[in-house]
């Protein structure tokens, strides 16, 4: 028995991040297999949010750095005041028409709580902690809304930076906007290595 346990852990510890079942917003099968060598930073998204126009920010670094390896990976998700109410079809239109998207993005998943989706999982134990989140965080409290702990997504827009090979190598909290120094640094390195 104890050793089944001990199979069933290395298992989950050596089980790629880039081999968990996704679904693109259209419906298609994926995984982040399909973006295997290049960089990627990884979002969930919302369209009802103050954070929303971040959107624009991160069109603008998708297309300034797709050739050189960076995919930005959108991940709409309900999670926080019910701020992304729509269904796939209606978010894919609401991101062509208000920001024009091109970038890809996904079928809405929870990325907190109990029905959180095993990307997210995976991420925020590789990434317990976000860069800069000390702002975001007080200004929610400062609206007397309730956050999540650690590890946990604090909010939309939040940002998880993964390396060519698959691993998770930063994060970075909601208010964080595409242009950040840090954060460019960051994939601009990613790029690099």
């Amino acid at each position: 028995c104890g050793q089944s346990i001990l199979l069933s852990q290395e298992y989950v510890v050596s089980q790629s991040i880039q081999d968990i079942s996704l679904s693109t917003i259209d419906g298609a099968a994926a995984t982040l297999a399909n973006y295997r060598g290049r960089v990627l930073l990884v979002v969930n998204t919302a369209s009802k949010c103050g954070l929303t126009p971040q959107y624009e920010g991160l069109e603008r670094l998708y297309r300034d750095k797709k050739d050189a390896g960076l995919d930005v990976l959108g991940f709409p998700a309900n999670n926080f005041n019910g701020q992304e109410p729509g269904t796939e079809e209606e978010i894919k239109s609401f991101c062509a028409l208000n920001f024009d998207v091109s970038f890809p993005m996904f079928a809405k998943i929870s990325v907190a709580g109990d029905d959180i989706h095993p990307l997210y999982q995976a991420l925020t134990a590789a990434q317990p902690a976000a860069t800069g989140e000390g702002p975001m965080r007080e200004k929610l409290a400062g609206f007397n809304i309730a956050t999540n702990d650690g590890p946990a997504v604090l909010w939309n827009f939040e940002k998880f930076l993964i390396g060519k090979d698959g691993s998770v190598i930063g994060r970075f909290s909601p208010d964080t906007p595409a242009d950040s120094p840090a954060l460019l640094a960051a994939i601009d390195a990613a790029l690099a290595a």
